[in-house]
Parts: structure tokens; C-alpha cells; sequence
């Protein structure tokens, strides 16, 4: 059996979806760093939104090798989901790219499905995930660390894959509503 090495890995969730952050973290204890942001981290309330976004990139991502989105059912909404794929996404000398990895949990419509709805993913992951040769892939739950860190690995392999991420997206300004978005645009 081929070793896989341990990554650090910034999960970035919807925290209605904390049960499955901490049933990931609690899964890959063992064979990942994880430097996601909690609770109380970020002060939201106080801070400008390029504050937010800076301190997400500079304090939590920074070293992260791989992101890991868990996709609940509104996860697609979130404007920080959206801040920590696209702050993932950028390759700067101090803070290289990140590798990507979108989960779907299975209290998502999805969950299981062969052919996931882009309307229901967080349009950044949707927009890498298309293509001959996607950059981000995308996993349906599993109870199975050896599975995951095999994922997690393929997303790392995957960081400086050519052509580089779609990350032409304009950034949420706020959290969005309703039951889906228009998907590809």
C-alpha cells in the first residue's frame, strides 16, 4: 500500500454544517493538519470586509496545502465560502494555491447523485469543476479516512495543473438566498 502523506488542509463550511465539520475533523484526525477557521476566530461584527478576507488568507490558508468545501444544502449562499475558495485559488509568492476538494455531505439533494447540479454547488467550485481537465474535483461523503486522504491527495497533485483555476468570478458582497443560483454564466 502507497503511503499517502498528511496535508494541511483549511475546510471551509457553511456553519450550519458544523456537525459535518467536526465529523470530518474527528474522521481525518489522523492524517491531516486542519487549519479552518471557528467560531470566534474573526471578529465579523467589527471588522471591514478586506480585513475579513485578508486575515482568512494570511492567518488560515496561508500554509494550508489543500481546501477542502463541505456542500450542505446552503453552502452555495455563503459569502466567506466564497472568500476562502477564491482566497485558495489565488497563487502569490507568501501564499501559494491550494489545491481543491469539494465534499457533498448527504444532507445535500445531491448526495449520491452521478450528476451534481452546478445551481446547487458554490459557484466558484462549480466553475472549476467543468472541463476536460477540472482543477477542483468533487466527493460524495464517506465514512472512510483512507478514501479521503487519497482525495485529498489527488487535489494537492492537482494544484498546479494547467491552465490555472477559474478565479474570474466577482466576489459575494453579502450572502445570497433562494433555492439555487443560475449556474454557468
Amino acid at each position: 500500500m502507497v503511503m499517502v502523506p498528511r496535508h494541511k488542509v483549511f475546510v471551509s463550511f457553511h456553519h450550519e454544517d458544523q456537525w459535518w465539520k467536526d465529523a470530518f475533523s474527528a474522521l481525518m484526525e489522523h492524517n491531516i493538519i486542519d487549519k479552518s477557521v471557528s467560531d470566534g476566530d474573526i471578529d465579523d461584527e467589527n471588522l471591514q470586509t478586506e480585513t475579513i478576507r485578508r486575515k482568512i488568507r494570511e492567518e488560515f490558508i496561508a500554509d494550508a496545502t489543500v481546501t477542502v468545501v463541505l456542500i450542505g444544502q446552503c453552502t452555495w449562499q455563503r459569502k466567506h465560502v466564497d472568500w476562502e475558495i477564491g482566497a485558495s485559488l489565488r497563487d502569490t509568492p507568501l501564499n501559494p494555491r491550494c489545491g481543491l476538494l469539494g465534499v457533498i455531505l448527504p444532507d445535500h439533494p445531491d448526495f449520491n447523485s452521478a450528476r451534481p447540479r452546478p445551481a446547487l454547488l458554490p459557484p466558484r467550485l462549480a466553475d472549476n469543476f467543468r472541463g476536460t481537465h477540472p482543477f477542483a474535483s468533487l466527493q460524495h461523503w464517506a465514512y472512510a479516512p483512507d478514501a479521503v486522504r487519497y482525495w485529498v491527495d489527488g487535489a494537492f497533485q492537482r494544484r498546479h495543473r494547467q491552465p490555472p483555476p477559474d478565479n474570474s468570478r466577482t466576489q459575494f458582497r453579502r450572502n445570497r438566498g433562494g433555492s439555487c443560483w443560475n449556474g454557468w454564466s
